[in-house]
């Protein structure tokens, strides 16, 4: 079975583009969506602190960099008797976008909903960050120098 395929890995895939949309763009695609359904929140929105690690080069050793606020809820929603929890975390204290994301995370595990959903909201915002992806490395790349058309200097 190819990795790619498999259904925690399409979950992490649709938890990253929710994660990391615009609020507004979220929201639009949301608010209306999560509106139609009952949701059980077994964890509300709370905010706390998240060590942040890094490496350096992305190699050696991990160091502790600082800490992060990060909110996280967990929601849970039944439909025709088929019930799935939704898990939010989002960097920042955005109780509002936590909901959100933990609502669509819990209504894209529903077998019912999840086509239309990747098509209505997952798609559409994929594709902005991918735009957003792509006029930044065009940017980036109009500034790029090569140094490698430079001759090395001799030493006398």
């Amino acid at each position: 079975m190819d990795m790619t395929s498999t259904p925690d890995s399409s979950r992490q895939a649709w938890l990253a583009v929710l994660a990391l949309a615009p609020r507004d763009a979220l929201a639009q695609r949301a608010v209306a969506r999560v509106a139609e359904h009952r949701f059980e929140w077994l964890r509300e929105p709370e905010t706390g602190l998240a060590m942040v690690r890094g490496r350096i080069a992305n190699r050696g050793d991990r160091f502790n960099l600082g800490e992060a606020t990060l909110t996280r809820c967990i929601a849970r929603v039944t439909i025709d008797g088929h019930t799935t929890a939704g898990v939010g975390h989002v960097l920042g204290r955005d109780d509002e976008r936590a909901r959100w994301i933990a609502q669509l995370d819990a209504l894209l595990q529903q077998p019912t909903l999840r086509d239309a959903l990747q098509r209505e909201v997952i798609g559409p915002l994929k594709a902005a960050r991918d735009e957003v992806i792509a006029a930044e490395r065009a940017r980036h790349a109009a500034s790029r120098v090569s140094f490698y058309t430079l001759k090395p200097e001799v030493s006398a």
